[in-house]
């Protein structure tokens, strides 16, 4: 167990291979949590401050746009100003919450490498500015391109990365399922699977650039299916970091790998791809039904005040149910209480590394 301790806030750089190295050496991975506004980060950061656990704030390509508002007429800029405002939303209140924060953009395909790029951009003047990187990573998703030319072009993308301490996440094989417009329903099954080969290529050529984390393939699906849909094979994962160990005398587990497609997955399975270096699992279908379901719950419950401003029959004013700050909370809450069992689940509660105010105040 690592007995390591961070600033509270955003981490980047040697600060987050000190946290993957606290998750891999403890036995516990981080939610990587989807948002799609200041809902969804601020019930994120509240979680995590709740469960004494650091955490994983990432969005994609759709999440960004919805957060620089759906008025936008040009949807690439959307794209682009709305990761940057969330990113620049969680700088702000991340190290308020007492916990350290990973920041992270989620699958970016071939069609969405100049998103990464406009990204970087702007990572490179917040870096210059602040010392920081904007983004403690991005993932770039070509896993279903030619293995040759994704690894050429996350080499390509991760050389200009390193520059502002940032890593990337990259996959190899498919995460069955789509999510906002990357992937599909209609994958080879063999393709569901990574091959610990492909791993090791990997590792040859993007290690000695500098961190990255992977995204193998172990039957993974984006959304939740009825039982029986999905055959997860964690066995995968201990099997490439093992091909990778004994190639190259490396520690146990050298592969820093990423859990995709968490929600509705069976508990054993998560629990054994923890001991085979999984830090993050991902977890967005689940947080979207909790926060939902908590808003219907209300909207249900007080069905009168969301018809009418004032009761036709007894004149009283419903202002206190329809106030949006009233039924947007009842989705926080129950999107952290979804959470709670996330963090559960990946045995995260209680392991921050992050100092308290007292500690950070006498650093």
């Amino acid at each position: 167990m690592s007995n390591s301790s961070l600033n509270p806030g955003v981490v980047s750089g040697k600060d987050y291979q000190t946290l993957i190295k606290a998750c891999k050496e403890g036995g516990y991975a981080l939610p990587a949590v989807n948002v799609v506004g200041t809902d969804s980060i601020n019930a994120v950061l509240e979680a995590a401050q709740k469960n004494k656990s650091d955490v994983i704030v990432q969005l994609s390509n759709g999440g960004a746009e919805f957060y620089a508002g759906k008025g936008m007429d040009d949807s690439f800029q959307a794209k682009v100003l709305g990761a940057v405002s969330a990113a620049r939303h969680v700088h702000l209140l991340a190290e308020h919450y007492g916990v350290c924060v990973v920041l992270h953009t989620d699958h970016a395909n071939k069609k969405l490498i100049p998103w990464i790029e406009a990204l970087l951009d702007h990572g490179e003047a917040f870096y210059k500015e602040t010392g920081k990187p904007l983004f403690t990573s991005h993932m770039l998703d070509l896993s279903e391109e030619d293995i040759d030319f994704n690894l050429s072009e996350s080499k390509r993308l991760l050389e200009r990365m390193v520059k502002i301490d940032m890593s990337i996440e990259i996959e190899l094989g498919v995460t069955g399922g789509e999510e906002d417009g990357v992937g599909s329903d209609e994958i080879d099954n063999d393709k569901l699977y990574t091959q610990p080969e492909d791993c090791l290529k990997a590792w040859d050529i993007l290690s000695p650039i500098g961190h990255f984390s992977l995204a193998a393939s172990f039957g993974n699906v984006h959304g939740v299916y009825k039982p029986g849909n999905v055959k997860l094979r964690p066995e995968i994962l201990k099997n490439s970091q093992a091909l990778v160990q004994e190639t190259h005398g490396t520690a146990h587990n050298p592969l820093d790998l990423v859990f995709h497609g968490g929600s509705g997955s069976e508990k054993a399975k998560i629990e054994e791809a923890l001991t085979y270096g999984v830090f993050k699992m991902n977890i967005d279908t689940d947080t979207q039904f909790a926060f939902a379901e908590g808003v219907g719950k209300f909207v249900m419950a007080n069905e009168k005040a969301f018809k009418h401003q004032i009761d036709p029959e007894s004149g009283e004013p419903y202002k206190k149910q329809y106030d949006p700050r009233k039924w947007l909370r009842e989705g926080e809450v129950a999107m952290i209480e979804r959470l709670d069992e996330a963090f559960a689940d990946l045995k995260a509660t209680g392991k921050s590394l992050a100092l308290k105010k007292s500690e950070v105040k006498a650093a």
